[in-house]
């Protein structure tokens, strides 16, 4: 096989990331349509990772987040985004790089998306858990979101690569 110089399966994990990017950032701007929602799982031990002390004790690898009802001041950039969301009825500032993303998933129309994550620390991962439960401040959950149906679409990289 011929060695990939153009480095495909980054440009194309690259564009995915810009999905989210158009997402979050329509979010931002005008609040989150229908019943749209957002799980967002990412490295919490990727360096440009900003979350609190207690949080990175509590998920020193990987995080998933809700975006949903309750999240404030959202603001993405191209590198990544920040956003305030209540934990245990305590306010968190993250602030998260699209270089540490792992997963994007909206439920509401069953979208996918899985990364690489090839710019974390190679490190084993666990089952990404959801930090919070929104709409309502509650203790956070402890179980990754199940899937819907096998009608769900995750789109992931190896589908397109040659075995």
């Amino acid at each position: 096989m011929a060695k990939d110089h153009l480095n495909y399966s980054q440009l194309v994990e690259t564009a995915l990331k810009g999905v989210v990017e158009t997402a979050l950032r329509r979010a931002a701007e005008a609040g989150l349509p229908g019943d749209h929602h957002f799980y967002i799982s990412f490295r919490t031990d990727h360096p440009a990772t900003r979350i609190s002390p207690v949080l990175k004790a509590q998920y020193p690898q990987e995080m998933t987040i809700v975006l949903q009802h309750q999240y404030w001041k959202l603001e993405v950039t191209p590198e990544g985004f920040a956003v305030t969301l209540s934990f245990n009825r305590m306010h968190e500032r993250l602030s998260v790089p699209f270089a540490a993303l792992t997963g994007f998933h909206d439920p509401s129309v069953q979208f996918g998306l899985q990364f690489k994550g090839a710019e974390a620390p190679a490190t084993p991962v666990q089952p990404p858990a959801p930090a919070a439960e929104t709409p309502t401040p509650a203790p956070a959950e402890t179980t990754a979101p199940q899937p819907e149906s096998e009608a769900e679409k995750v789109v992931t990289l190896d589908r397109f690569r040659k075995k």
